[in-house]
């Protein structure tokens, strides 16, 4: 009895581990498991908001000396849900708030008081002596207006500087700042090409624009302009140049390249032009590789 029973006990042992082998060799495997989330991209962006600043110092007499209107580009570096970052979590987000601090830099020298302390001087001196001398005192102006145009990584502000500061007449300055907000800093517009080409062919473009413009004034492009102004277009980069939805503007104040009368002279290049000569960064910088 003893015996079947143990024999009992091997059939019954050895059924099960064919049963168990065979449930696990059909067994359907085991279905994929999910992909690991990928990494969620950062997104941060950029506003610009024209801020206007206004001042006015006035003499002991309550006349007014100065007086000041100033349109400042302020920049900001936004999370994806659009709110301002303040305080940094990431070191995206530190870098976004020090292009941002690069950025308003460079505009905080109109909002200082030194200059216009400065300036409330002089015209202090210059009232006390047109009262003594019986001529009329309308008072020192300053102005600047802006205009902003951005792209996903550049950011361009053309300025009008107006000053009338007691002279023989009122002057404006044509001003122009570009930004790259990759980078977080201020770019030169000849970075924008590989080489020279960019430069020498605006150049040279801008120098055959003028001579059509003097002639459509029936003069010579000598007597329209200043005499060397080929050689002031050459170096077309160091005046006001900036950007806006159709192409580049390269502007010159009043007296830098023709006389006070001609007024200023501004000149404009499509992008379709200037595509041949900007290298693959300058065509991202300016938002045109996803218009090809």
């Amino acid at each position: 009895m003893t015996t079947l029973i143990a024999m009992l006990m091997s059939l019954l042992l050895t059924a099960c581990s064919a049963a168990t082998m065979a449930d696990v060799k059909s067994a359907a495997p085991p279905a994929d498991l999910p992909p690991a989330e990928a990494a969620v991209e950062e997104k941060i962006s950029y506003t610009v908001e024209l801020q206007t600043w206004e001042d006015t110092v006035y003499a002991k007499d309550g006349t007014r000396l100065v007086s000041s209107s100033f349109q400042i580009p302020v920049l900001t570096a936004c999370r994806e849900d659009g709110t301002a970052i303040t305080e940094p979590e990431t070191e995206k987000e530190t870098q976004a708030l020090e292009a941002a601090a690069v950025f308003n830099e460079r505009f905080s020298v109109w909002t200082s008081s030194e200059e216009l302390d400065r300036l409330s001087e002089g015209a202090a001196e210059d009232l006390a002596w047109r009262q003594e001398a019986g001529y009329e005192w309308l008072g020192y102006a300053l102005e600047l207006s802006c205009n902003v145009y951005q792209t996903g990584q550049l950011v361009s502000i053309s300025g009008l500087y107006y000053s009338d500061t007691g002279g023989a007449h009122p002057n404006t300055y044509l001003m122009g700042w570009n930004f790259d907000l990759e980078s977080g800093a201020f770019f030169e517009p000849e970075l924008l090409s590989e080489g020279s080409a960019l430069q020498e062919t605006v150049g040279a473009e801008l120098a055959r624009q003028a001579q059509a413009r003097a002639a459509e004034n029936g003069l010579a492009p000598e007597d329209f302009f200043w005499s060397d102004y080929e050689n002031i277009l050459a170096d077309w980069g160091s005046y006001a140049v900036s950007f806006d939805e159709s192409g580049m503007r390269v502007a010159f104040s009043p007296y830098e390249l023709a006389a006070y009368a001609a007024g200023a002279q501004e000149f404009h290049l499509s992008y379709d032009w200037l595509r041949p000569y900007l290298s693959q960064h300058g065509r991202e910088l300016l938002g045109l590789e996803t218009e090809e």
